[in-house]
């Protein structure tokens, strides 16, 4: 056999691999497989961190959108600058039901009074209080004083009244008189039909008839014709109106002993 034959012979025959080669394979295909495993083994063992870490971030970002208000929320025309709309934009954001399906508002307040409720009342000026005798300071009169009444009892005017001064006093239907007698009975004489004269020196009253008149006058049912002193409760007549006598001052007292006790 040739040398060329035996060289081809020689070729063709399957060689054994080299050692190592063959030790570098398999130390690859353990590091590999390690890799593997420890790849599974971390993301085996690490599911659930990263699930929650994941679910916690997509629940704050939830958050923070429900908190920022919508552009669109605030209304237009209503005058109110961006930072108020905002502000009210987050209040009604925060007053808004967490479920879709519930509705709610916000319950207005009351106002709780306890016991009885006390009316508001305005200041008034407190009362003085006068201990033992009052000092009572008496001046001149600012008008004429009064020492006596007409009350009518009868005709135009019945339960009305007219003061009688002290001195002379004309009686009669017209207003300008001292003791106008003005009830609408034209049966009256307009003017000085008679006088009531008060003497404060003798305390005592005088009813004198003015007989130049045409109507005429009684007391008590008497139709005198000359001065007549009048007592307590007699009754004078005039045209149809009747007309009692009430005397404040008299024999009991008289405005004249407050003067001499002011002297």
């Amino acid at each position: 056999m040739s040398d060329e034959h035996a060289s081809t012979t020689q070729d063709k025959t399957p060689q054994p691999a080299k050692a190592g080669r063959f030790l570098g394979s398999l130390k690859d295909a353990l590091v590999a497989a390690s890799r593997d495993d420890t790849q599974r083994g971390l993301k085996a063992a690490d599911v659930k961190p990263v699930v929650a870490a994941k679910a916690k971030e997509a629940t704050q970002k939830m958050i923070a959108s429900a908190a920022e208000p919508p552009k669109d929320a605030t209304p237009a025309g209503t005058g109110l600058s961006a930072a108020e709309a905002a502000r009210e934009v987050k209040a009604q954001t925060s007053l808004a039901p967490q479920n879709k399906h519930e509705e709610f508002a916000a319950p207005p307040t009351t106002r709780v009074v306890r016991g009885k409720a006390q009316p508001e009342v305005a200041d008034t000026p407190r009362t003085q209080l006068v201990r033992g005798k009052a000092q009572v300071k008496r001046g001149e009169f600012e008008q004429d004083p009064v020492v006596g009444w007409l009350v009518i009892v009868g005709g135009p005017g019945i339960g009305s009244y007219r003061p009688i001064y002290e001195g002379n006093n004309t009686v009669g239907r017209s207003p300008t008189q001292r003791i106008p007698i003005d009830f609408g009975d034209e049966t009256i004489s307009s003017e000085e039909q008679a006088y009531i004269r008060y003497d404060s020196s003798a305390r005592s009253f005088l009813f004198v008839p003015n007989l130049a008149k045409t109507n005429v006058v009684s007391l008590n049912d008497k139709r005198p014709t000359g001065a007549v002193e009048l007592s307590h409760m007699d009754v004078i007549t005039m045209g149809r109106t009747q007309l009692v006598f009430v005397p404040f001052c008299g024999t009991e007292f008289d405005w004249a002993e407050l003067s001499d006790a002011k002297d």
